[in-house]
């Protein structure tokens, strides 16, 4: 096949996705402080994304070099199933967001974290179920008018990640709204009694909320033209369109682990710390509020 410069920046950008997400895979492996639900979510993403990223490589590896429909099968349900991770782990960490403020007094119990393992089950349940679709026969490979603008994924097939993509951004602009309807209750009851040292939780709870507003804007930005063009086009529609849209999409899982986890004080410090050739377990750590991050 004759190179398509498309496929080397999908695969430049798999690269770059692989090394900063397995940074981050590693610190919260190796670092035991780091068991709170809060970075036990943020690992969740850093895998998804690090497989999305070794899936851009393999599938550039696969076309160019071992030619084959059964490898294209599982390096499309590779990329189906970490991408959709990717996205569903960002769905957990905003209700994660939500529930330490909502529920703040008993958010730090035994609840939290075997709801965490639950949404973290269902997550990747979720996925691989999703990325099993192709493998298993839900495929265009024997039908190629039914393919969408990803071969071999049907129409069908895209239109419900599409959906869904829409569904997860829905839920994640209303908790968000009810995350700003939490701060501004607690600013005003702050007003009120004149309690002029804002204590360290609404501040990073401010803090938190940032985050969120700039989690949204680049979630939409990267995954919104690759949904809207994956319900509008279908087989016939131009490559370079798909391409031009998929891009994008990738860059949500290179930015993640810039808003999650490089932005966190304790793994700041680690990675600080592996750089000045320290040993990080001789560090102290003690988890932040959930918001922090």
């Amino acid at each position: 096949l004759a190179l398509n410069p498309w496929d080397v920046v999908l695969c430049i950008s798999g690269t770059i996705i692989s090394c900063e997400n397995a940074i981050v895979v590693v610190v919260i492996f190796y670092t035991p402080a780091f068991r709170a639900p809060m970075f036990l979510l943020i690992g969740s993403l850093a895998t998804a994304d690090l497989l999305a990223g070794l899936g851009l490589i393999l599938h550039f590896a696969f076309v160019y070099f071992v030619p084959s429909e059964a490898v294209s099968l599982l390096t499309v349900g590779l990329l189906v199933t970490s991408f959709t991770a990717s996205v569903s782990s960002l769905l957990t960490i905003t209700i994660d967001r939500y529930l330490s403020l909502y529920n703040a007094l008993t958010y730090y119990s035994e609840r939290t974290v075997t709801r965490t393992y639950i949404m973290l089950v269902l997550t990747w349940g979720a996925s691989i179920c999703y990325g099993l679709l192709p493998v298993m026969g839900w495929n265009c490979l024997e039908e190629p008018p039914a393919c969408s603008i990803v071969r071999p994924l049907t129409k069908n097939h895209l239109i419900i990640l599409s959906a869904s993509f829409f569904a997860v951004f829905a839920a994640m602009l209303q908790l968000y709204a009810q995350i700003c309807r939490i701060v501004c209750r607690h600013a005003h009851q702050i007003a009120v009694q004149r309690h002029l040292l804002a204590s360290s939780h609404y501040v990073t709870t401010r803090k938190g909320i940032a985050t969120l507003a700039v989690i949204l804007g680049t979630f939409a930005s990267c995954w919104l033209p690759f949904a809207v063009y994956g319900l509008l086009g279908d087989h016939s529609s131009p490559a370079l369109y798909t391409y031009a849209t998929l891009l994008p999409a990738t860059y949500n899982s290179m930015l993640n682990p810039v808003i999650y986890a490089f932005r966190n004080q304790e793994i700041q410090k680690v990675l600080w710390a592996v750089c000045c050739g320290c040993c990080s377990s001789s560090l102290p750590f003690r988890s932040r509020s959930p918001s922090d991050v």
